[in-house]
């Protein structure tokens, strides 16, 4: 039957819109496939809604599918479904016109729990015409579930300035979308290429999805499901085995080993969604931990329809290794589908996400121990980060946190802030620790001494991090945190009444070779005093108690940072035989070089960098020549 072709212009200056959309709302060409299949979804989804009240619009009984073919010498790619389907009145209306869509007109007529049973997408009017991202003609050819063959209607379109449209024949109801494609855009006909786009962004759409099957590189004539059609997050948790969770999450993350654990929830009111979050075992091979900014690791979808790869306004970065899936109802999106819009909606799901990750932390830490230090060991950097981004839950992640002792003998991270505070010295008020650039560095700090010999713990923080980090970290279960190497060591009531009359008259004592020792070093350091910290080693450099320490000032300036230069404070242990000998050597040479390589030593001593290395070794060789 043969109709008028009808030619409309588009409303609302649409060429300017689709410049738009052709050339700058999705980031990937790909994308298109995942807003057609998502279209013939919400028909699907129509469709099965209005036929509880109209059982006849599914009166020919089939089973509702979407098929995606295609025809390599032609160069067409069609996207079909037997959903609502269209009238000519609503081609016009929803495809003639740029960002309205019916979907949304049919979700704004529906409240209350009816509202909650269509569970459809398309809210966002302007998908389908990503179309001509990659086909410069679209054919759209429909009919609506309760019209007559001979009302079925064809859309035609450059999408330049205008369209075609005439009524057809058509022998099932639904819609046919045909992208005759660009002649550079030809790698979307082929059966893998789609076949990993549907896997990609379709996997879990509710209805299946079908594509040609193909033997040996050529057709057989026989349609087959390409996609699961039922998404594992919306089963019931007492249907799913441990070994259903583990496959899923292997999937979903392309990790080989078994995740840690994982929380599969679903959480209902005024916003409503499903999460199912597996925290690894060890960092996955992606450049997540090289770059923060990408992230891959949680994946996005509304209503079962894969929306973003690194939904990062859900996760912040502190958080970057956790791995699965958020489902939500009606998550609001921009127009292209891909980035999230920040509301409070947003804020909610993002907190609960958060509330969500540390429960599984502390649960692990209580119930499976080994298993955390597995994953502290992989991850416990990464989680230090969230000392400083989240003031909300510091407390909570400050419990979390892992460190060295000089309790322990093999450098072990296994000592939590509350191991430490458990274990304090009676009048202790404070958590000693010490930064240092490695292990070896830290235990072998010359700081350690005064602390070492009363017995008092040290947590050694010797991550590049933990510098950083300890700025943020200010205080513990009414604890404070003292940086050993900073300011002054002030150890309150676990120093006696002697310890003071000691330092009083060791300072006394001093006071001749402190003089000395500052007008030989002049503003290369800010102060010489005698030290509260040392019992063995001859001296030590001490920063200001908010200043960088010493190896983070050389590891800033190995990066290229400007850094203002600062004289730290020389702390001296009169009873070593170096001062003793500097006391009495008369020769102001010979004193001027040992009171330089004093210096010099306990710079590196304390992980800093010399400014003149060759220096250090001149003035340190006359040291060793014999005296004449």
């Amino acid at each position: 039957m043969n109709q008028t072709v009808e030619t409309r212009r588009f409303e609302a200056e649409v060429q300017q819109v689709l410049h738009l959309v052709v050339h700058s709302l999705y980031s990937h060409k790909e994308i298109f496939l995942r807003e057609l299949v998502s279209n013939a979804s919400d028909a699907c989804d129509k469709l099965r809604f209005e036929a509880i009240a109209k059982p006849e619009l599914a009166r020919d009984g089939s089973d509702l599918a979407i098929d995606v073919t295609y025809d390599r010498d032609a160069g067409t790619l069609s996207v079909s479904d037997n959903g609502i389907g269209m009238t000519h009145d609503e081609v016009i209306d929803h495809l003639g016109t740029i960002a309205r869509s019916g979907t949304r007109r049919f979700l704004e007529a529906l409240s209350g729990d009816a509202r909650k049973d269509t569970q459809l997408i398309g809210q966002f009017g302007v998908g389908f015409y990503s179309a001509f991202i990659v086909a410069d003609r679209v054919t759209v050819e429909t009919r609506r579930a309760d019209a007559g063959a001979g009302d079925a209607v064809r859309w035609e379109s450059d999408g330049t300035d205008g369209y075609q449209i005439q009524r057809i024949e058509r022998a099932a109801r639904g819609t046919t979308v045909t992208l005759h494609l660009k002649h550079d855009e030809r790698e979307f006909l082929d059966g893998w290429r789609l076949r990993g786009l549907i896997h990609k962004y379709s996997e879990h759409i509710a209805f299946p999805i079908r594509v040609p099957e193909e033997k040996e590189g050529k057709p057989t004539g026989e349609m087959e499901v390409v996609n699961q059609a039922k998404a594992l997050w919306t089963r019931p948790r007492n249907e799913l085995s441990d070994d259903d969770y583990m496959a899923f999450y292997k999937q979903v993350s392309g990790d080989f080993r078994d995740t840690l654990v994982w929380s599969h929830n679903r959480v209902e009111g005024t916003q409503s969604y499903t999460t199912l979050l597996f925290l690894p075992a060890q960092p996955p091979f992606d450049a997540m931990f090289s770059n923060r900014d990408e992230r891959q690791g949680l994946k996005l979808y509304i209503r079962r329809v894969f929306v973003l790869d690194a939904a990062e306004q859900l996760l912040p970065a502190y958080l970057r290794f956790v791995r699965g899936v958020v489902d939500s109802d009606d998550l609001p999106l921009n127009v292209s589908r891909e980035l999230l819009q920040e509301n409070k909606l947003v804020a909610q799901i993002r907190g609960g996400i958060v509330k969500r990750v540390l429960d599984m932390l502390e649960k692990m830490v209580t119930e499976k121990p080994e298993d955390y230090a597995t994953f502290w060991k992989s991850f416990g950097n990464t989680l230090k980060e969230g000392i400083a981004e989240d003031t909300t839950n510091r407390q909570r992640i400050a419990k979390l946190l892992r460190f060295a002792s000089t309790t322990q003998t093999d450098g072990a991270q296994s000592t939590s802030l509350d191991d430490y505070i458990a274990r304090m010295r009676e009048g202790q008020e404070a958590i000693y620790y010490l930064t240092a650039d490695g292990y070896a560095a830290a235990a072998g700090s010359p700081q350690l001494e005064a602390l070492r010999s009363r017995g008092i713990e040290v947590l050694l923080l010797h991550d590049r991090i933990d510098e950083w980090m300890s700025g943020y970290l200010h205080e513990h279960a009414g604890k404070s945190l003292r940086n050993i190497a900073k300011g002054e060591l002030e150890l309150g009531s676990l120093a006696d009444s002697a310890d003071a009359a000691k330092d009083a008259d060791s300072s006394e004592a001093a006071k001749t070779l402190i003089e000395r020792l500052k007008g030989l070093l002049g503003d290369r350091v800010a102060d010489v005093r005698v030290s509260r910290r040392l019992t063995e080693s001859p001296a030590c450099v001490v920063t200001a108690e908010h200043d960088m320490a010493l190896h983070m000032q050389r590891l800033l300036r190995e990066a290229g940072h400007e850094l203002p230069t600062s004289a730290n404070v020389l702390e001296i242990n009169p009873a070593h035989p170096l001062l003793t000998t500097l006391g009495d050597t008369h020769d102001d040479a010979r004193a001027g070089d040992l009171a330089a390589v004093l210096l010099d030593q306990a710079i590196i001593a304390g992980g800093g960098v010399l400014d003149d290395p060759a220096d250090f070794v001149r003035r340190l060789n006359r040291l060793l020549m014999p005296i004449t």
